[in-house]
């Protein structure tokens, strides 16, 4: 798996968990989805996305949309 691929993982893992978390505990968590779709709306546009950079450091390789 490259960096690319985790990002997308790891952002659908946020706006799921925050969907289910929204419909079992409090609608704020609707919250962490709008900010995860901003991240990744920015993302597109500047190139600059922090999970990217946490996960590149960690070792996963790179891929075509966040490679350094």
């Amino acid at each position: 798996m490259n960096v690319d691929r985790a990002v997308l993982a790891f952002a659908g893992a946020m706006v799921l968990a925050s969907a289910l978390l929204a419909w079992a505990v409090s609608p704020y968590w609707l919250l962490l989805t709008a900010f995860v779709g901003a991240n990744m709306v920015q993302a597109a546009f500047t190139g600059f996305c922090p999970a990217a950079m946490i996960l590149a450091k960690l070792g996963v390789k790179s891929g075509c949309a966040f490679g350094g």
